[in-house]
């Protein structure tokens, strides 16, 4: 072979080890809301060339090394994406810049070592959102537990004595040193996923103020056009042809409409209310080994 034909088989090679590597890609929305919306789900599609390893800086402090990624920003804002694509000691860098917005709606984000709650606050009871808004931005509720869980009815926590409360503690009358006052909506009903205000009995309540800090979250059963028949007789009251349906369809605890306060529902993560309520519980209610929460408003 002359050596003019080695030279071209030689030089292609050389050229392909020495380039440089490039960094590129293209970002796409991953959740359900195509709007943009805290929290945001993105996909990261990788098109870089001539790489070997990747790292992406997403700007607002998570970092990842995998090729092509996926990233949920959960508060709104202006976020600048960076990729360095690396070969050997060569790197490339790209960016981009993404806006979230605030959503319209007011959700918080009930974190268990079972998963997240995404909840949704009604703007129909006023108060009891604030308060709840209040209490989440102050870091109330962070490290305190559900203490207290039945299965097939609710879970229960908000109770600032249950932080870092002894196994045998009774659990239960703490709170913020202040009431809320009832707010009855008749459209806002006790189906599963609902998130509720506890309070004293009717006895040293007959106003039915709502406890300042405690709350639950219902878990339910089966509903039937039977029970809520009964419950409209006791009750004084109809339900929409909507409202039966959905109770049908989802369950619920309607022995307890009109009677404790409906302050919002979970729009994300209903599994998590069925692995809390699963759990093993000691007399009074309180699970034997302890589940704690932390939440954060959604911005």
């Amino acid at each position: 072979m002359k050596l003019q034909h080695l030279l071209w088989l030689i030089i292609p090679i050389f050229m392909a080890s020495c380039a440089k590597p490039i960094a590129q890609f293209v970002i796409s929305d991953a959740g359900d809301k195509k709007d943009r919306v805290a929290p945001a789900k993105f996909k990261f599609d990788n098109q870089s060339t001539d790489s070997e390893s990747f790292t992406w800086i997403f700007g607002d402090g998570d970092t990842v090394t995998t090729e092509a990624p996926y990233h949920i920003f959960k508060e709104s804002g202006n976020y600048e994406i960076t990729l360095i694509a690396q070969k050997g000691k060569k790197s490339n860098i790209s960016t981009q810049s993404i806006e979230v917005k605030e959503p319209e709606d007011c959700l918080v984000e009930i974190e268990t070592e079972f998963g997240t709650m995404t909840v949704l606050l009604y703007d129909d009871t006023p108060q009891h959102r604030d308060n709840f808004i209040k209490l989440v931005e102050e870091g109330f509720y962070n490290d305190l537990l559900f203490h207290r869980v039945i299965n097939g009815f609710m879970v229960q926590g908000g109770d600032p004595v249950s932080k870092n409360a002894p196994k045998k503690k009774a659990l239960g009358m703490g709170g913020p040193g202040y009431t809320v006052p009832a707010e009855f909506v008749d459209t806002l009903v006790h189906y599963k996923g609902a998130l509720c205000a506890a309070r004293q009995g009717d006895g040293a309540n007959p106003k039915r103020a709502s406890s300042g800090s405690q709350f639950y979250v219902v878990h339910g059963r089966t509903v039937n056009d039977n029970m809520l028949n009964q419950i409209e007789s006791k009750g004084g009251f109809k339900y929409s042809s909507e409202v039966r349906t959905k109770y049908k369809e989802v369950g619920g605890t309607p022995f307890l409409d009109r009677q404790y306060t409906v302050f919002g529902q979970v729009i994300k993560g209903l599994y998590v209310i069925d692995k809390v309520a699963a759990i093993k519980t000691a007399q009074g209610d309180r699970p034997l080994k302890d589940v704690k929460m932390k939440m954060r408003v959604v911005r």
